[in-house]
C-alpha cells in the first residue's frame, strides 16, 4: 500500500514544499491519508517523517503552485486550522533529496530495517536492510500497514521456509524484497500502478534481489499469476475493498496450508476483511494492530478437501429463522 501519493520523477530545478506540523504520529498519519487523496501524484507527493519537535507532513511540488489554491485543498481535507498552519519554502533539488534523505530515519520491524541510502552504513550485521529510494516517498516501512506487514514476515519466517511467494499491490517492493533477502526463494510482484512498477523494479535492483519478479497487472487473472502458482505465502497490503475482491481469485492460487498476510485495513475494517476469506476455509492465526492498523494473518486450508467440506456444511446446513439469522449476523460483527 502507498504511503503516500506516488512521486514524480526527481526534478532537476527549484522545487516548493509546504509543511504542516502534525504532532503526534496519528495526526501525521491521518493527515498524510487526508492529503495524498487531495493532490495529484504527478503533479505533488505528499509524505510525513518524524522530526526533533513531532511528525511534519510535507507536499513536494514539481513547479511552484498557487498557494491559495493549496491552501484551499487542505483546508477542504484537513480543515481550515491545517490550511493556515501551511508554511511554504522553495528549496533547490539538491536540497530536497537531501532533506529527504535526513527526515526519513530507519524503520525497524524484526529483523528487517528499511532505511534510504543516507543511514545505508548504520544498518548493524544482524539485521536485514533494505534501502528505499529517497525520490519516493511511500512504502518507506513508516506506515503502520507496511511496519505491520514486516513484523508478520518476519514472524511467519521464523517457522515456515515458503517456496513461493507472492505481493500483491507491492508499491515500493519493500516487502518482496524482504521475503525475497530471507527466503532466497523467486517472489512474484504485481501492482495495478505502472509508475509503482518501475519503482519496485528500481529498488530490486539497489537491493541486489534479482529473485524479485515484479509485474505491471491489474488483479489476479493473467498467466503469470498461475503459471507460479500455487503460493504458499502472499502478502496483500493494499486497502479493503480491493482485498474483498480479490478473496475469490486469491484462493484458487493457494497451495494447501497457505498463510496469507493482509493489510491496508483500518482496525474498524479487520472483521469485514476475514469474512470475505473465512468463506474460503481461510481461518485467522496472528493479528497485528498498529497505529490505528490491522495486519492479518490467515492460514489456508490444510487441504482441498478440507475447503470442500467446509463449503458443502455451510451450504447443507437449515437457515434459521430471520429474527435468528439477523442476531447472529450481528454478533459476528460485533465479535469479529
Amino acid at each position: 500500500m502507498s504511503e503516500a501519493a506516488d512521486a514524480p520523477d526527481t526534478p532537476q530545478g527549484p522545487t516548493v514544499v509546504a509543511r504542516l506540523p502534525a504532532g503526534a504520529a496519528d495526526a501525521a498519519r491521518t493527515l498524510l491519508d487526508q492529503l495524498a487523496e487531495v493532490f495529484d501524484a504527478s503533479e505533488a507527493v505528499v509524505s510525513a517523517y518524524d522530526g526533533s519537535s513531532g511528525w511534519t507532513v510535507a507536499i513536494h511540488f514539481n513547479a511552484a503552485p498557487n498557494q491559495t489554491a493549496v491552501r484551499a485543498l487542505v483546508g477542504l481535507a484537513a480543515g481550515p486550522e491545517a490550511a493556515n498552519a501551511l508554511a511554504f519554502e522553495t528549496l533547490a533539488a539538491e536540497d530536497w533529496v537531501k532533506a529527504s534523505q535526513e527526515g526519513l530515519k530507519p524503520v525497524e520491524a524484526g529483523r528487517f530495517i528499511v532505511h534510504s541510502e543516507h543511514y545505508r552504513t548504520s544498518v548493524r550485521a544482524n539485521r536485514v536492510g533494505i534501502e528505499i529510494g529517497t525520490a519516493f516517498a511511500f512504502g518507506t516501512g513508516h506506515h503502520g500497514t507496511t511496519r505491520g506487514c514486516l513484523l508478520a514476515l518476519d514472524h511467519l519466517l521464523k517457522a515456515h521456509r515458503s517456496r513461493r511467494v507472492l505481493d500483491i499491490g507491492t508499491g515500493t517492493g519493500v516487502l518482496a524484497i524482504a521475503a525475497a533477502r530471507v527466503l532466497r526463494r523467486p517472489v512474484l510482484a504485481s501492482d495495478i500502478d505502472r509508475r509503482a512498477a518501475r519503482v519496485a523494479r528500481e529498488n530490486v535492483q539497489r537491493n541486489r534481489a534479482p529473485s524479485v519478479t515484479v509485474i505491471h497487472a491489474a488483479g489476479l487473472g493473467t498467466r503469470r499469476f498461475r503459471d507460479r502458482a500455487p503460493f504458499d505465502l502472499v502478502l496483500a497490503n493494499i486497502l479493503l475493498s480491493p482485498l474483498q475482491r480479490l478473496a475469490t481469485p486469491m484462493a484458487r492460487l493457494l497451495a494447501p496450508g497457505a498463510r496469507v498476510v493482509l493489510s491496508g485495513l483500518l482496525t474498524s475494517q479487520a472483521s469485514a476483511a476475514l469474512a470475505s476469506y473465512r468463506q474460503h476455509g481461510l481461518a485467522l492465526e496472528r493479528r497485528v494492530v498498529l497505529d490505528g492498523w490491522s495486519t492479518l494473518i490467515l492460514r489456508a486450508p490444510s487441504s482441498n478437501l478440507t475447503h470442500l467440506a467446509a463449503s458443502a456444511a455451510r451450504m447443507t446446513a437449515p437457515s434459521p429463522p430471520c429474527g435468528e439469522r439477523a442476531r447472529g449476523s450481528l454478533q459476528r460483527v460485533a465479535t469479529g
